[in-house]
């Protein structure tokens, strides 16, 4: 049984990752954003709460995220673990999910501010399926055009003035989790600079697991 948290800056990785360790390896990815979009879209009472902080700026309440965290794990669908990414987003989240769950690692993808950014400027979303592309990692076969013909678009707060406030408040709210986490001896800090190919064999190495 392997049990997981994810965490980085936008842009590291933590998707991509998740997922293939999910498909490799069978763990459970709970992706929290995920979930509060699933609720939104499906009309829960939980979404109401959901939208008003989302469109307030602010994080979703402590007492929603945990609820949706042990409704989740309740589950028990995770015969070999689960990687959980976008939680704990603070301290009270950490103390809470420590006390909770017997957690075996923090893996923590390590990228400097400035490959963030160049990351980030380099998304660009299809407008018709939805599908992810990067010009730097995963450019498409026709420049500025999907596989489904739709128009490739940069979103809108993907611009150097927004990716540089978001990384700052990443980097404040997430310096004292880390610091928690590493009290505990839990954390893996894995340079994720490179390819995501690279980056999950040095995953693998770190973690142990054996393809």
């Amino acid at each position: 049984m392997h049990k997981y948290i994810i965490m980085g800056p936008l842009g590291c990785g933590k998707g991509t990752q998740a997922k293939r360790l999910e498909e490799k390896f069978d763990f459970v990815h709970i992706s929290v954003g995920d979930i509060f979009r699933w609720n939104i879209k499906s009309h829960t009472k939980l979404a109401a709460r959901i939208r008003r902080s989302v469109s307030q700026g602010q994080l979703v309440p402590d007492e929603i995220v945990e609820q949706i965290i042990d409704r989740r794990l309740a589950e028990h669908d995770w015969n070999y673990g689960f990687v959980i990414d976008g939680f704990p987003r603070n301290r009270p989240q950490a103390l809470w999910l420590l006390e909770s769950y017997d957690i075996d690692k923090v893996i923590y993808l390590d990228v400097p501010d400035e490959a963030v950014l160049q990351r980030v400027l380099a998304r660009r979303l299809c407008e018709r399926c939805g599908l992810d592309y990067n010009l730097i990692f995963h450019r498409p076969v026709e420049e500025g055009r999907c596989v489904c013909g739709g128009n490739l678009l940069a979103r809108e707060d993907d611009n150097e003035q927004a990716v540089s406030q978001r990384l700052s408040e990443f980097h404040a709210n997430t310096k004292p989790l880390l610091d928690i986490f590493d009290k505990k001896g839990l954390v893996a800090r894995i340079d994720a600079s490179d390819s995501p190919n690279e980056v999950e064999q040095r995953l693998h190495e770190r973690l142990g697991l054996a393809v």
